[in-house]
């Protein structure tokens, strides 16, 4: 029977625990926070909670993804089981060894998951379970009080210890009845709870010396647990005046970083007796905990305390304890005061950075926000010196992200890319809010592999390549090279040729394209005269994958030599045959005997010619344009003139440059010197050449009576039409136009004779006006920086003459300023007499010349037929 109440005990116990964690397991969601509550001393095995199905994980992929608990302090005390999700108790745990008599007594943990990498929190609360029953320090508590005492003096007394926290904890203290005493429980700030013997009667030594009695602690478990201890009462002769301090009780406040043997405070306590009753000594309490005893030190005639230790306020943030003030009567008299001692925060503990979790090596097509590691930070400092900051350099492309308090994700923040930067060296900053701050430091190291982002670029986008006509088969032409800044297979490039299926002509069949290294080589010679360019676009390939490629355009252009001599067109003549030319009799000079024409198939200035007169029996006679090839008379040439035969040289301006000849026979239309024939042909013509002739001629003939009629008729129309005024152009000459209504840009037609020739002919329309009076401005100038226009001017001034414009501003062409120009020497042609003054406004790029009273518009050389010249002067 005597064993029963330790059953019952022991059953009520586990009961208790039992309902505990029923009642904790359900709580869930705690401030947003996951947290388990679980009682101490479980054991192994206790289930905790359900991780999986709280952070809503899929059971069957735990192993998989290896969910398992970060920390090596906390897989000491917890696993999880990848079966069930089920966090379970891996060993017992004393919460008074973790946790100490803090009221709250919370676990963090952390889950890590893998595939993707992913961090879950949650926390552990150990419930404190009543295992633990309440002690005095001793046994016997030992108390001397005057028989002087006055009733209602207290008497401090030694506090009993309980290791449980909050409801396990001391709740109240009991005394063993007594007339002369009462317990009074006093409650401190910090919430524990100080007996003081409290006297109630007078004493009197000589009928009672001493006195024993029962001092019980209970604390407030379910079942409560109790401890005792014997307290002896001795009475003492009379000492009638106590010590007394100034106050009873004292805080003061220091920092934790304080030097040892700083003086803290200097307690004073006086006692009005004489002699050996009135000397004062301090010390601790009898019941002072040997951690403040080691930690401060109490001189025992001046008062002063002193720290003799380190203090640590991450430890224990304030000590309290009682200083007792004794004098040397007899008996003594003693009295106390309460003295508490707050510890102030020092920054000094940096904080420290734990990488959980970390990738290597990420791939540089990552999205933004892929988590590169998961970091955690721990400062143990309070308030700002614990506020801890995450930081990284801004230049890099990744962010910090806080999941939970002290817990950041480095995740990627932009687009990465590998050509840029293969790598990282990721410094982590933690900084706390301390003055001054202190920091850790922790680098990450991230490589970046490479994906094939990059196609192959060329170094233009567009390449033209100059080949001179007459090349050698084989020959290079350009060397087309890409780069790629990618790595491996995904920089490897091979070339191609490209053409379009609509070409009629094929490239490849000019040119040769090396897949390694891109060179252009040409297949055959080119000659310009058949092909002048030749287009295609290339492409550069690389061995991604997916493949990536990109093309560039190849404009070949021929550059012509001068291979081709010139062609004599007109006259006709067979080589080695002689071209008769008959002249009147008794022509003047400057007649024209016949006009050499010659095309040349090159371009540009190999296909410039020029005419020169290289044999004559007398060269004073006649003369030949050097670049119309016209013959004319030198001198009037007399009626006796036998046949001239002249050789015409006709020279390109190539380099070296290359010329033909004709022959000409020139003789008199009375002269009845036969013509020498062809020795080579015969003498009679063939019919159907004669026929054909024939057919030119009069078709010839025809042709040239209509446009003569035209031209006719359109003169007398516009010369009958209406007035016309004088216009004034932008270097200062007058010419006569006819006001009527601009169309389409160009002068009207009404009373203005237009001509278009043909567009391989150098003059592409001439107008010419009647006379009127008034002020016409021009209505526009050729839009075409080939053609001209030719207006004759009824006062033009003749060359080396002042320009003065006839009308005021508002009617100058376009409406332009003028500005008067310098004038300047004529260029070398048919119309040297001509005088330069000016240009017209800008957009047309046509220079203004005069001649002969005519206003002329051209646009290089100043070449016009002369019976165009000589109808103007009429």
């Amino acid at each position: 029977m005597a064993a029963m109440p330790g059953t019952v005990r022991s059953w009520v116990e586990i009961w208790w625990g039992a309902t505990l964690l029923f009642l904790f397991c359900h709580l869930g969601y705690v401030y947003g926070q996951i947290r388990y509550p679980v009682p101490e001393e479980s054991q192994e095995g206790t289930f905790v909670g359900n991780v999986a199905q709280d952070f809503l994980l899929d059971t069957e992929s735990l192993s998989a993804r290896r969910l398992q608990v970060a920390g090596e302090v906390n897989q000491r005390h917890f696993r999880v089981d990848l079966d069930s999700g089920a966090l379970l108790i891996k060993n017992p745990i004393d919460r008074e060894a973790l946790c100490g008599l803090s009221a709250s007594c919370i676990v963090p943990l952390e889950f890590v998951t893998e595939g993707p990498l992913e961090m879950y929190r949650a926390e552990v609360e150990i419930v404190d379970v009543n295992d633990h029953a309440p002690r005095f320090p001793r046994q016997q508590l030992d108390l001397e009080i005057g028989e002087a005492a006055p009733p209602g003096q207290r008497f401090p007394l030694e506090k009993a210890q309980d290791a449980d926290v909050g409801s396990n904890s001391i709740s109240s203290y009991r005394l063993s009845s007594n007339e002369h005493f009462a317990l009074d429980v006093k409650k401190r700030s910090d919430g524990s709870l100080v007996p003081e013997l409290l006297l109630e009667k007078p004493l009197d030594r000589e009928k009672q010396s001493d006195y024993r009695l029962v001092l019980t602690a209970v604390d407030g478990g379910n079942p409560p647990r109790s401890g005792t201890a014997e307290l002896r009462v001795s009475v003492l002769d009379v000492n009638d005046n106590a010590p007394a301090f100034q106050q009873s009780s004292y805080r003061i406040s220091v920092l934790e970083s304080a030097p040892a043997g700083m003086v803290l405070i200097q307690l004073n306590a006086s006692d009005p007796d004489l002699g050996p009753s009135g000397n004062v000594t301090f010390s601790f309490s009898g019941h002072t905990p040997d951690r403040v005893r080691n930690l401060f030190s109490l001189h025992p005639t001046t008062g002063k305390l002193t720290l003799q230790g380190p203090l640590d306020f991450e430890s224990e943030n304030y000590y309290e304890f009682d200083v007792r003030a004794r004098d040397g009567g007899s008996p003594a008299m003693e009295q106390h005061c309460s003295l508490r001692v707050d510890l102030l925060d020092v920054n000094d503990n940096a904080p420290h950075i734990t990488v959980t979790s970390e990738l290597g090596t990420l791939p540089e097509s990552a999205e933004p926000g892929t988590v590169v590691a998961l970091i955690s930070v721990q400062d143990p400092d309070s308030g700002s010196n614990g506020d801890v900051s995450l930081r990284i350099p801004d230049h890099l492309p990744f962010a910090l992200k806080s999941a939970f308090r002290n817990q950041f994700s480095l995740v990627t923040a932009g687009p990465l890319d590998r050509e840029a930067r293969s790598s990282y060296d990721i410094m982590v900053t933690a900084s706390d809010a301390g003055n001054p701050p202190l920091s850790t430091h922790r680098t990450i190291f991230l490589n970046i592999s490479d994906v094939n982002d990059n196609p192959p670029s060329f170094f233009q986008r567009s390449h033209e390549v100059f080949v001179p006509e007459n090349n050698r088969p084989g020959d290079l032409l350009c060397s087309l090279a890409a780069s790629d800044p990618d790595s491996g297979l995904n920089a490897l490039i091979s070339y191609s040729l490209l053409e379009p299926r609509n070409r009629d002509v094929s490239a490849s069949s000019f040119i040769s394209l090396n897949p390694q290294t891109g060179a252009v080589h040409a297949t055959r010679s080119f000659d310009y005269e058949q092909t002048q360019t030749l287009q295609f676009e290339v492409q550069a390939r690389d061995r991604g994958s997916p493949p990536l490629s990109s093309t560039v355009t190849v404009r070949l252009f021929v550059l012509d030599l001068n291979d081709n001599a010139p062609a004599v067109l007109r006259p006709r003549a067979r080589p080695g045959s002689l071209c008769p030319q008959a002249l009147p009799p008794s022509v003047g000079a400057g007649h024209l005997v016949t006009k050499v024409t010659a095309v040349d198939l090159d371009s540009g200035y190999n296909a410039w010619v020029s005419y020169q007169l290289l044999e004559a029996p007398d060269p004073s006679l006649f003369a030949v344009s050097r670049y119309a090839g016209e013959v004319r008379t030198a001198v009037p040439i007399p009626a006796d003139l036998p046949p001239q035969k002249l050789v015409i040289v006709v020279k390109d301006s190539g380099s070296p440059p290359l010329s033909t000849s004709v022959t000409l026979l020139v003789s008199l239309e009375e002269d009845t010197h036969p013509v020498v024939p062809d020795l080579r042909e015969s003498s009679a013509p063939r019919e159907g050449e004669s026929r054909l002739t024939l057919y030119l001629a009069v078709s010839l003939v025809a042709i040239c009576f209509v446009s003569f009629g035209s031209f006719v008729a359109l003169l007398s129309k516009c010369l009958r039409g209406a007035a016309c005024g004088v216009t004034c152009f932008p270097a200062g000459t007058c010419a006569c136009l006819t006001r009527s209504r601009r169309r389409e840009g160009l002068p009207p037609s009404n009373g203005i004779l237009r001509i278009q020739l043909g567009s391989e002919d150098p003059i592409k329309f001439v107008d010419v006006g009647g006379h009127s009076h008034g002020c016409t401005p021009l209505a526009s100038a050729p839009t075409r920086s080939d053609s001209f226009m030719m207006v004759k001017s009824p006062s033009a001034p003749m060359a080396g003459e002042p320009v003065r414009p006839s009308c005021p501003p508002s009617d100058l062409l376009y409406g332009l300023e003028v500005r008067p120009l310098q004038a300047q020497p004529m260029l070398e042609g048919d119309c040297d007499p001509a005088m330069w003054l000016g240009r017209v406004p800008e957009g047309t790029d046509l220079p203004v010349r005069a001649h002969r009273g005519a206003t002329i518009f051209v646009s290089s050389n100043c070449v016009v037929n002369s019976v165009l010249y000589k109808w103007f002067q009429n």
